[in-house]
């Protein structure tokens, strides 16, 4: 099969069947063989009903995953990508703002131009009110780019993206990891990742279920998240360890420096007040117990990463 179309999807009955037309005509003109995937993530309108209809008239072409609740996008995404079969995987949101006629160039550059991912970017983004839209994205994009080392993208969250079948069959999409699948694919060893400028619509019905600058938020907090597991976890000792050695080594000192000027003054007859009377004692002990405590939260997170059955768990391209 060419290609899987996987379209994670919540209260979006009216857009599916004229998506669905527009799909398939893509796919006619080009030859393409491929199937659409659709996951009904908890849908509370008539989604499956039409989902169910679509299968029927095209039970060839369409497939369909049902959420019993809302989990949220990134568990539609791995769904979607554990039942592909397409040798080129191809995202895109429900809500007819992705055009369908970005497939063939999408699928070209998989296949001929050699990228592991690439991902839509839209210059021309129809959106609203800028401050809970265009700036949370801007500043989100450029955290992004900053932290996952991927310069190249300008858009991270655009839902078009076209993947390697490999890719997808070798990341974890948990959480709301899937704005960072570029991240995600860089880290499992996908680092051939591209762009394409895409033609972006205004939303043809309904309203958008993200709010901007709750989205930023949440998304930081995901990306943080990322970059520590990426850099250390499988090493945990590495980060607790030496902050832990800083901090209690800071406060050592500061106490040692205490103690030392209390002897000086003693030996040179100078009055002096109780060293547990100045504030700086206090400050310099809770440093020493701290970094105790980081040391060992270091300690404890590498004992149980050791015994973790997925601590020798790499990802392995070929066996000869």
């Amino acid at each position: 099969m060419d290609i899987s179309v996987v379209i994670p999807l919540y209260n979006e009955d009216e857009s599916l069947p004229e998506l669905y037309a527009w799909i398939a005509r893509v796919m006619k003109s080009k030859g393409f063989t491929y199937e659409v995937i659709f996951v009904n993530d908890g849908s509370t309108d008539k989604s499956w009903n039409v989902i169910e209809q679509l299968r029927a008239e095209n039970p060839q072409n369409v497939k369909g995953i049902k959420f019993r609740r809302n989990y949220g996008k990134s568990p539609a995404l791995y769904c979607g990508f554990h039942k592909a079969e397409g040798d080129v995987v191809i995202t895109m949101d429900a809500d007819l703002q992705d055009s369908p006629d970005e497939i063939p160039e999408l699928y070209r550059m998989i296949k001929e131009d050699g990228y592991d991912l690439v991902s839509g970017y839209k210059m021309n983004r129809k959106q609203g009110d800028p401050l809970s839209k265009t700036i949370p994205t801007k500043l989100f994009n450029a955290t992004a780019r900053k932290v996952s080392g991927i310069h190249n993208l300008h858009d991270f969250n655009c839902g078009l993206k076209a993947y390697r079948k490999d890719v997808v069959k070798n990341i974890e999409v948990y959480g709301e990891m899937h704005r960072y699948i570029p991240y995600l694919a860089k880290n499992a060893g996908f680092d051939k990742i591209g762009e394409k400028p895409v033609h972006h619509q205004a939303r043809k019905f309904g309203k958008s279920k993200f709010m901007g600058w709750n989205r930023f938020f949440n998304g930081y907090l995901d990306l943080i998240t990322l970059w520590f597991l990426s850099s250390f976890g499988r090493k945990p000792m590495h980060v607790f360890g030496f902050l832990g050695t800083l901090v209690f080594m800071i406060g050592f000192l500061s106490a040692l420096g205490l103690g030392i000027d209390k002897l000086w003054c003693l030996a040179n007859g100078i009055p002096q007040r109780l060293v547990t009377s100045s504030p700086f004692f206090y400050i310099a002990l809770t440093m020493m117990m701290i970094g105790t405590q980081l040391f060992l939260a270091g300690f404890l997170g590498d004992l149980i990463s050791r015994n973790s059955s997925t601590r020798n768990d790499y990802q392995v391209e070929k066996e000869i």
